[in-house]
Order: structure tokens, then C-alpha cells, then sequence
């Protein structure tokens, strides 16, 4: 937990300072893509993916310019693709947009908007995984039932949990900085970032019913970025969460 907070409280001081993170939020923005890329087309051959329910995905992140036919008629057909393609692609569509973006609101304005959002975001991410790592300290004793050290498996699953808040961190303010509607405010060095100051409403927990390896099936309450209760080694979204 010490080392998690001491990358929480870089960030924030980072923000605090006033720090370009320009460099920083384009690198978010990038892993955040090269993952529902990377998860879309793991399995199977081009002809298998789904471009229809990850365009879907990313379209939340930016504005993608094409179409997944737009791509496949640029190579003729869909068996002339392949992940690197698509991934390259993606990435230099999002390059393209976050520079209009910047042209279109000035690039002061979207360095103080991108410390604002950062500072939102990782503020609350961080109260939820102190939450998250409270449940998980009060059931972890119930791992020796299962011949598994309590210890080992806290300190496991505790990584886990914080390596996804950072993965949400990364694509809630992709997603942000992008989407988020923008007022400026007198000689410009103020801003009002719509919803990212207000207080989020209070959502119901995400329920889960999934088999792991040994068929054993299991229920219960899940964040979506959370790794899928099947064992699979996926984020909950990305797996039986993904409907």
C-alpha cells in the first residue's frame, strides 16, 4: 500500500505544480487503445474479430474519424489485416484528433483542463481502491480454507486491483479530456470542465456469475475494471462483463 500511494501522490503533485502533462495523457491515451486492440484481437483470425463492439469502445475515448469498412476496403479485405495494422492506425487516428482537439479549445486551456481532470479522476479512483482494498483485508482470511497463504493472495490480488484502477484512471481521462464540455472563464486562466467537479452519482455494484477453472461457479458484486471472477485474467469488462 505504500509504494501504490507513493504513485498516487506523484501524479497528484505533478497536477499540483502545474506540470505539462500534455506528453502524458497522449501516452494514456495510446495504452488505453493498444489494450482493447490487443483484446479484440487475440483470439482467432481477422475474419473473427469484433471491430463493430470495439469501435463501440473506443468511440467512448474519441472520435474516430473511419469506419471498420473504411479500413477494410483501404486493404482490399478483411484478411489482409492484422492487429499491428489496425493498432497503428487507431493510434495515428487518435494522434490526428487529440491536435484538433488542442486547436480547437488552445493549448493552455487543455494543459489546465487535462491537471483538472487528473486530479478529479485519480482523487476519487483512489478512495474507491482504499474502499476495495478495506472489503478485500476483511474476507481475505477465508483464502486458507482454500490452502492458499492469506498474506500471498492479499498482496496479490491487492496489485491487481490497484494495476486496474490505474488502467481506469488512464482511459476515464482519455476519455475526459476528449469528451467533457469546456467554459472559459475570464482572461482564460480558468476553466469549468462540465461533471468533472460534480459528485458522481451513486452507481449499483456490477453482478457477476461465473465459472472459474475448476467449474466452480461463483456470484457476487464486481467493478467493471476489476479482473473477471472466471479466472481468465481479463478485466471484468472485457470478459463476462463485456455485454
Amino acid at each position: 500500500m505504500n509504494r501504490q500511494r507513493e504513485v498516487i501522490y506523484a501524479e497528484r503533485r505533478l497536477v499540483l505544480e502545474g506540470e505539462d502533462i500534455g506528453t502524458q495523457v497522449g501516452d494514456f491515451m495510446a495504452e488505453t487503445i493498444s489494450a482493447y486492440v490487443r483484446s479484440a484481437t487475440a483470439q482467432g483470425y481477422a475474419e473473427d474479430w469484433d471491430l463493430s463492439q470495439l469501435w463501440t469502445a473506443i468511440k467512448l475515448i474519441y472520435p474516430i474519424s473511419f469506419t471498420p469498412e473504411d479500413l477494410i476496403a483501404e486493404f482490399g479485405s478483411v484478411s489482409a489485416l492484422d492487429a499491428e495494422i489496425l493498432e497503428a492506425r487507431l493510434l495515428e487516428d487518435a494522434e490526428a484528433a487529440y491536435k484538433k482537439r488542442e486547436e480547437e479549445l488552445g493549448a493552455e486551456v487543455l494543459r489546465e483542463l487535462e491537471r483538472k481532470v487528473l486530479l478529479s479522476v485519480l482523487d476519487r479512483k483512489w478512495r474507491e481502491h482504499l474502499y476495495e482494498m478495506d472489503y478485500l483485508q476483511e474476507g481475505i482470511g477465508l483464502r486458507a480454507m482454500a490452502q492458499r497463504d492469506p498474506l500471498v493472495e492479499y498482496q496479490r490480488e491487492g496489485y491487481e486491483l490497484f494495476a486496474a484502477m490505474m488502467d481506469a484512471i488512464k482511459e476515464e481521462l482519455a476519455s475526459l479530456v476528449f469528451n467533457v464540455e469546456v467554459t472559459v472563464e475570464g482572461d482564460g486562466s480558468q476553466i469549468t470542465a462540465r461533471g468533472v467537479d460534480e459528485k458522481p452519482a451513486q452507481k449499483a455494484p456490477l453482478r457477476y456469475s461465473a465459472a472459474d477453472e475448476n467449474g466452480i461457479v461463483t456470484s457476487g458484486d464486481v467493478s467493471r475494471n476489476s479482473p473477471c471472477p472466471c479466472g481468465s485474467g481479463k478485466k471484468f469488462k472485457r470478459c463476462h462483463g463485456a455485454a
